[in-house]
């Protein structure tokens, strides 16, 4: 009998508690005490795959408690009675294993063979085992000999391709994650000066973990997703489009790849988080922008537009360079945000406006506060920004107040493109979540800008409101409405912004969003002609 036992140790003791009703294949994910050693590093990966997921197992200790089976024979009250001595078989904390169907005999074989690994176990550790045991034992595995040579040869299988994954594995601490846009896109109501473009965008990913509850985040983008559709002026010219810049619509890089954004988070104690960004760095990165489902971090698979994903001013300020930023939730419902980026921080060049502390510079502090079981969320927001007068290579101002696209031409460079720039924004947003399946958000920000070496000054405004009906149609789907205004400055029209989308998510990897976005005085001048963007936007991720 002790050759058996040595036959079986590769069969796991937790297969038991899989097999008593659950599926054979499932078992392999509960990994054999001779297999703890071999396996450590895979489950670190399977750590970080189950990121925010918990699994609870206990142990029961009477057969009996395992309701699914139904002791009929004397089999079933052999190994009941080894169970009860020796406690060898491990359930789930409901014991019930899908449903009340018969126990088979590979999944009697499977506690079977956990009884055999405990009793080997005891007799190793020169414990006593009654003779009596022993012989029940040995006529247990005479009967299910053929389901336990299976049993093992399924281990088998599974040990070898554990090694397979040991061997080829990306890392121990980091995982790769990606997405892949495919937009078209057209402008309907000026057609004479714009054409259908087919637009791409990718990102990857990759996030490593060191203490488990870090995470340092390198992402590398390529695309050739500029926007550049035309208006009509009122003198029959055309004028580039100031609004309505689609989120995958970030620049055209001819596709040149690029660290797109580096960060690392991490926590210090129970209450406050760390957002340490060294590359491009968003205020939405770790501040709640209180727009569910719209939001989707400048990815594609939320909103069409930037501006209908969050409060413009989550974009005031935005820098090349880095900076920090700080989450402190004093008491459960209420969360304290504070951050500070440095606009060209790694430049050392001061007549460059270069440096962490120098000429451009932008600070927020927001309090959230979460009512109704996290229902119902408001939050006000400080901005204090200052833009430099420095030139890019290619002679273009550097000093918008406002980024990724959103705003007029004016509210971003309301004194010109070699201007000196003071900001101080204020702002409030809410969201209301009646149930999984309808959410609205609504925003609105006021920004005073004023010329840091003269008098000059104007006011900035914009607001706007979303309706979300996530999962309508089928899980994974979204249909949203938005309507606003995006940032204008002094006396310029309203720059009204409609958009509709409808995201189909084919599985759990595809999503193809068709949409509109409708623009009214798009430049804030009621001359130039509105716009009318019509997408249908396709994202990979994975």
């Amino acid at each position: 009998m002790s050759k058996l036992v040595r036959n079986l140790l590769l069969v796991s003791p937790a297969v038991a508690g899989f097999v008593f009703g659950s599926q054979l294949s499932a078992s392999a994910q509960l990994v054999s005490e001779a297999e703890d050693n071999r396996s450590q590093l895979l489950n670190q990966i399977n750590s970080y795959s189950q990121e925010g997921k918990t699994t609870l197992r206990n142990q029961v200790t009477n057969v009996n408690q395992l309701r699914d089976v139904s002791p009929t024979d004397w089999a079933y009250e052999a190994l009941r009675s080894l169970v009860d001595r020796y406690g060898c078989i491990a359930g789930f904390p409901n014991q019930t294993y899908r449903g009340n169907q018969a126990l088979s005999r590979y999944e009697f074989a499977a506690g079977l063979n956990s009884c055999l690994n405990q009793i080997e176990r005891l007799i190793a550790s020169s414990e006593a085992v009654s003779a009596e045991d022993l012989e029940t034992i040995n006529r247990l595995s005479q009967e299910f000999e053929a389901e336990l040579a299976t049993l093992g040869g399924r281990v088998d299988e599974i040990e070898s391709r554990t090694a397979i994954l040991e061997d080829n594995q990306f890392s121990t601490t980091t995982k790769l994650e990606g997405e892949a846009v495919f937009g078209i896109s057209h402008e309907f109501n000026n057609s004479d000066f714009n054409e259908v473009v087919f637009q791409d965008r990718v990102r990857l990913s990759f996030v490593s973990s060191f203490t488990g509850e870090d995470a340092l985040y390198t992402r590398l983008d390529a695309s050739n997703a500029g926007f550049d559709f035309q208006t009509e002026n009122e003198a029959g010219d055309p004028v580039g489009l100031d609004t309505g810049a689609l989120t995958f619509q970030t620049g055209d890089t001819d596709n040149d790849v690029g660290i797109g954004w580096l960060a690392y988070y991490f926590p210090i104690g129970d209450k406050i988080d760390v957002y340490l960004p060294a590359a491009f760095p968003l205020w939405q990165d770790f501040v709640p922008t209180l727009s569910p489902y719209l939001d989707s971090f400048t990815g594609a698979t939320g909103s069409l537009s930037s501006f209908a994903e969050s409060s413009p001013i989550y974009k005031i300020g935005l820098a090349s360079g880095g900076g920090i930023g700080v989450n402190f939730n004093p008491i459960d419902y209420v969360t304290v945000s504070a951050g500070f980026f440095g606009g060209d921080s790694f430049n050392p060049v001061e007549g460059e406006d270069g440096g962490l502390f120098n000429e451009e510079f932008s600070v927020l502090g927001q309090v959230t506060v979460s009512l109704l079981d996290d229902k119902l969320q408001v939050a006000g927001t400080y901005v204090r920004g200052q833009f430099g007068d420095a030139l890019d290579d290619d002679g273009e101002g550097t000093n918008d107040i406002f980024d990724l696209g959103v705003g007029t031409s004016l509210s971003r460079r309301p004194f010109g493109d070699t201007t000196k720039v003071d900001t101080n924004s204020f702002g409030v947003a809410t969201a209301f979540q009646l149930n999984e399946r309808f959410a609205i958000n609504a925003f609105g920000m006021f920004t005073d800008a004023q010329e840091s070496d003269g008098d000059d000054d104007t006011d900035i405004w914009s607001y706007g409101a979303g309706l979300s009906l996530p999962d309508l149609g089928k899980e994974g789907n979204l249909a949203a409405i938005f309507a606003g205004v995006e940032p204008y400055a002094g006396d310029q029209s309203n720059p009204i912004h409609i958009e509709g989308l409808y995201k189909y998510q084919f599985n759990d990897n595809i999503s193809i969003t068709p949409g509109i976005v409708y623009l009214i005085s798009p430049n804030g001048n009621d001359d130039d002609e509105d716009a009318l963007l019509g997408v249908i936007r396709t994202t990979f991720t994975f």
